[in-house]
């Protein structure tokens, strides 16, 4: 039998203590020319550390910091990042990090990681003057904690577009801002609904970071979210080549989706079996291998016990209302309809490591269980494949080498048609 009940999902909140200083709003999907983001510089001064950005024309832009991590956020929209190879700004006074990517459609995002809390000292823009384009400006300055928070910290000007506010970044280490399951960033389209009478499987393909979170950055320099949206595009395409699938990808572009945002995906495409492709990097650079995680018995005592918890408890099982249950009785429920799905995971798992096995180095003890947040769907089969170590010189080569890929892709694919072709075989008897 399908498991096939929606998880309902909360909306996103915006982040307490968000402050903000905006110099125009942007509209979701506002028809813009591709502007370019030519360069970018940060210095520091014993009051200040400042961030400069050159564009290729003036622009409207929002910008904000959030804290816990702290980080200085700065949203345009959507651009070109033609800045020259090798002159990336690197961290300097209070600013520890920076990475910038398409956040949403229509919308492109600069993260400035800070060492503490800081306060928006000026945000303006310069004209073009002396041979430089326009130049937006932020300058930060240190704060207090008690300061952080009691600060104003906003400011509108001339707002050409609606004044609607973006969605937060979130923490790309964990389940979001404060665990907090949310809604795709606006601008993405709906999912294609499948037509009822396609009875194929849905396979949900989930591309490992993207956007403003590289992920692992491997020794030649390629980015985790890059190599795992190669390989997702690749299995998508071989998958519906043998006409036995349907194919939802989470993200087919350089998009951030946090990560309950990606469980969303499967969830509301029905998905029969969840895949989400990464890389991994270690400090010895020795290690190499692949593996594959399901998640792990405690995680999932853990989120039964919060989704038992949850208001929207009602619609976790196949659109069995559970509202009226004791709290005892919707807890072993959705405990129920979990393991289930961790026992199908479980399965596929263990086809997975038989197949790749065939074709690749795998680590030792390759099936491996772990409380990652995109594996927490009590619902749809899921599986974390790493797909190797990007940190190793000699397994990064192999990784960005389309044969290999090739390698690898139809591994994935035996282990689906054995997966499915078991279930298939298991609801006949």
């Amino acid at each position: 039998m399908k498991l096939r009940p929606l998880l309902l999902l909360l909306a996103s909140l915006l982040v307490p203590g968000l402050m903000g200083l905006t110099g125009s709003a942007l509209a979701p999907g506002a028809a813009w020319a591709k502007p370019e983001v030519v360069a970018a510089r940060l210095g520091e001064t014993p009051e200040r550390t400042r961030f400069v950005l050159e564009l290729s024309e003036d622009l409207p832009y929002r910008v904000f910091t959030l804290p816990d991590p702290f980080r200085v956020v700065l949203d345009l929209p959507e651009v070109a990042w033609t800045l020259p190879q090798g002159q990336e700004p690197q961290p300097t006074g209070l600013i520890t990090g920076l990475r910038f990517g398409l956040f949403a459609p229509g919308t492109s995002r600069v993260v400035l990681d800070v060492s503490g809390p800081v306060l928006l000292q000026k945000v303006f823009v310069i004209p073009p003057r002396e041979g430089k384009p326009h130049r937006l400006v932020i300058d930060i300055e240190q704060a207090t904690r008690q300061q952080y928070f009691a600060a104003d910290g906003s400011a509108t000007g001339e707002a050409t577009v609606s004044d609607e506010p973006l969605p937060s970044l979130g923490d790309r280490a964990g389940d979001g801002a404060g665990g907090q399951q949310a809604t795709l960033p606006p601008g993405v389209p709906p999912l294609p609904q499948p037509k009822p009478s396609d009875a194929r499987p849905v396979v949900v393909i989930d591309p490992g970071h993207g956007g403003v979170d590289p992920g692992a950055v491997g020794v030649s320099g390629v980015y985790e979210k890059n190599l795992t949206l190669d390989y997702g595009l690749a299995l998508k395409r071989a998958l519906e080549a043998t006409g036995r699938y349907r194919v939802v990808m989470t993200r087919d572009k350089d998009l951030f989706l946090k990560l309950r945002e990606r469980i969303r995906v499967a969830q509301e495409a029905k998905g029969d079996l969840f895949l989400s492709l990464h890389a991994n990097v270690h400090a010895s650079g020795q290690i190499r291998g692949a593996s594959i995680y399901t998640l792990s018995e405690t995680a999932s005592d853990q989120e039964a016990a919060a989704l038992a918890a949850a208001e929207n408890a009602a619609d976790v099982l196949a659109g069995v209302d559970l509202t009226d249950q004791t709290g005892d009785v919707r807890n072993i429920l959705i405990d129920l309809a979990q393991r289930e799905t961790m026992n199908l995971s479980k399965k596929f798992a263990n086809d997975l490591v038989q197949e790749v096995g065939q074709e690749t180095k795998l680590l030792r003890n390759t099936h491996r269980f772990a409380g990652f947040a995109v594996l927490k769907s009590p619902v749809v089969p899921s599986v974390l494949f790493e797909i190797g170590y990007m940190s190793n010189r000699q397994e990064e080569r192999l990784l960005r080498d389309p044969t290999h890929r090739s390698k690898i892709i139809d591994s994935i694919i035996r282990a689906t048609d054995g997966y499915f072709e078991r279930q298939k075989a298991a609801s006949r008897t």
